[in-house]
């Protein structure tokens, strides 16, 4: 596993209930999360083989399946095209989950996000506040949900 998956899949093992958002060929991040327990389910709009334990739909962001999304506590997605920002947020929005992910290279996110520097690239974490790819702003999920490190929040902590 490559340092920036690796360091994804600690970054997102804060979250119990996760969906991908275009997982196409690179299921690692997906497998790993649910070899830690999480429930996670892969989407792509093309029928992907992905490792046990991952649930996989056929779907499409910019007209999404609801019931696909309803139960997560984050959407992700990995190399997530500037098309499909503001269509994923606007999905995160809408079921109440958070919204994490990663650009094409030097890409700038289309949506306001915080920013997270990890090995080997930029986590982008959607938010209400702040312009485009400031890296200031407020959380979009609910205060019963915010993401706390190393507290009881944590799962199994």
């Amino acid at each position: 596993m490559n340092p920036l998956t690796r360091a994804l899949a600690v970054r997102l093992a804060d979250f119990d209930r996760l969906v991908e958002v275009g997982v196409g060929a690179r299921t690692g991040l997906a497998g790993a999360l649910a070899d830690t327990g999480a429930a996670v389910t892969a989407t792509d709009i093309r029928s992907r083989s992905v490792p046990d334990g991952v649930a996989f739909v056929c779907d499409d962001v910019t007209d999404p399946a609801l019931e696909t999304y309803t139960d997560a506590d984050a959407i992700y997605a990995r190399n997530l095209p500037p098309e499909l920002h503001r269509p994923a947020r606007d999905l995160a929005r809408k079921v109440d989950a958070a919204f994490l992910f990663t650009t094409l290279g030097g890409e700038f996110p289309t949506v306001p996000t915080a920013t997270e520097t990890l090995p080997g690239g930029t986590l982008f974490r959607a938010t209400d506040r702040g312009s485009v790819g400031s890296g200031r702003g407020g959380d979009t999920r609910a205060p019963d949900r915010r993401v706390t490190h190393g507290d009881a929040g944590r799962r199994g902590g």
